[in-house]
């Protein structure tokens, strides 16, 4: 119990019991008006288990974290080599021409004729992008066209840009995830070059295209440009540039609704340079930029269809989807994927199966993490999380992970020694190719 006192202060320990009572009170009203397989249940539990660990293991270090002197500052780190952002920024360029290759020859053995080669990148909500950057947001026409008011319009702007120079609409989105892929790694290196040595930092770059369901951000998909400005965002915060990264987080709040959640860890930044100075609190109204961002896709919703929140109806009627439990979560996956076995093999291999891995493996990776990780990013892990992961009906949960830079750190922390790095390299490798095949098939990989 001394031991237990020592590492959790007074608060902390508050913190805790209240989260955990919190937790448990969720899931047991959920059970309440639920009704699912036992295994499902199960499975719940698992995650609500994990996911109460990551947050144990988050509160000491946010209570020194916080705490005036109680946080250890990064230590002076060893020289790195010249130029290496460049290096990086065009070594991930020939990277994303060889997956597209190799997506090309998977394609090819499919049996699919090569003609049919750029058609094949929109056939997954890429499709509705391309549509927006060509033709706006539309407020009367088909439903199908209608309902693509819940997609983000950032990405879709850029694709635009990208289309003055670019004539094929399908090309010019697929250059922006291409070039903002190669940028989001030279970002995500220059992040964690402020708290890791060059070799750590460079890993986590390689275990960024590594992890299964990389080659979405090479898709006409928002994720790279998402994770451009994420980085960019945490990156300029923790480099004192406060306004900037905070108008990096908005444009990620204008382009995925999940860039809200940049909020969490800029906010503690933020309280953490407070508590060391004593000053300059009007730093904080910098913060109001980052919803502002997703206030201004509210405005578009407005305009298109004179209700600031319409993306939402559409969400609820056309797809099913609005808040819910993550651990709910991993409980209807679950059954569906038991339905799956006797019946859709396509939706099992292709959907639930990655999904339900990817959900709890990432539990199971950041509660190793989160004790050696900065208290922001465990934090944004956290929040990002449950929002994303609590969708009512997710079909998309490897998709939203891969784009969560604390996830990609996480991951690359037990390959640290060439044996381990090897060997974890290896057991990626066969996943990365099962799960391309399953996208290329088109095997409700979404």
């Amino acid at each position: 119990m001394r031991s237990l006192v020592r590492k959790y202060t007074l608060p902390g320990l508050i913190i805790c019991v209240l989260g955990l009572i919190g937790l448990w009170g969720m899931y047991v009203f959920w059970l309440s008006g639920s009704d699912y397989s036992l295994w499902a249940y199960l499975l719940a539990i698992l995650s609500v288990v994990l996911f109460a660990l990551v947050c144990l293991r988050f509160v000491p270090g946010w209570m020194r974290f916080w705490s005036r002197g109680g946080y250890a500052a990064a230590r002076p780190l060893a020289a790195e080599p010249a130029r290496i952002r460049a290096k990086i920024f065009l070594a991930l360029l020939l990277w994303g021409l060889a997956l597209y290759a190799l997506i090309f020859l998977i394609y090819l053995l499919a049996g699919y004729s090569p003609d049919g080669f750029l058609r094949f990148w929109t056939l997954t909500d890429a499709q509705h992008y391309l549509d927006i950057a060509r033709d706006w947001y539309l407020s009367e026409g088909v439903v199908d066209r209608l309902v693509q008011l819940v997609f983000l319009p950032g990405y879709p702007l850029a694709i635009r840009l990208a289309h003055l120079l670019i004539p094929d609409w399908t090309l010019a989105g697929l250059t922006v995830s291409w070039i903002c892929f190669a940028a989001a790694g030279a970002a995500l290196y220059s992040l964690l070059r402020l708290d890791y040595e060059h070799a750590a930092a460079l890993r986590a770059v390689k275990y960024l295209c590594l992890l299964p369901g990389s080659f979405f951000f090479l898709a006409p998909l928002s994720e790279s440009l998402f994770l451009l400005l994420s980085l960019l965002c945490v990156l300029l915060a923790r480099r004192g540039r406060w306004g900037p990264g905070c108008l990096m987080g908005a444009l990620a709040a204008f382009t995925r609704s999940l860039g809200l959640m940049l909020f969490v860890p800029v906010c503690m930044e933020l309280v953490h340079e407070l508590a060391r100075e004593r000053r300059g609190c009007a730093r904080l109204l910098w913060l109001l930029l980052i919803p502002a961002g997703f206030g201004a896709y509210l405005l578009v919703n407005y305009k298109v269809a004179g209700n600031p929140f319409q993306y939402m109806v559409y969400q609820r009627e056309h797809w099913g989807q609005g808040f819910g439990f993550f651990f709910a979560t991993a409980a209807y996956q679950l059954d569906n994927a038991i339905e799956c076995a006797g019946s859709n093999w396509h939706n099992l291999l292709g959907l639930w199966l990655p999904n339900l891995v990817y959900s709890i493996a990432s539990l199971a990776v950041m509660a190793a993490a989160a004790r050696r990780m900065r208290p922001s990013y465990t934090a944004w892990f956290i929040a990002y999380y449950a929002v994303a992961i609590g969708a009512t009906w997710l079909l998309s949960a490897p998709r939203y992970l891969i784009s969560l830079p604390p996830l990609i750190l996480a991951a690359s922390m037990p390959a640290k020694g060439r044996r381990r790095d090897a060997a974890i390299s290896l057991a990626l490798a066969p996943l990365w190719l099962y799960y391309a095949v399953m996208f290329v098939l088109r095997w409700q990989v979404w």
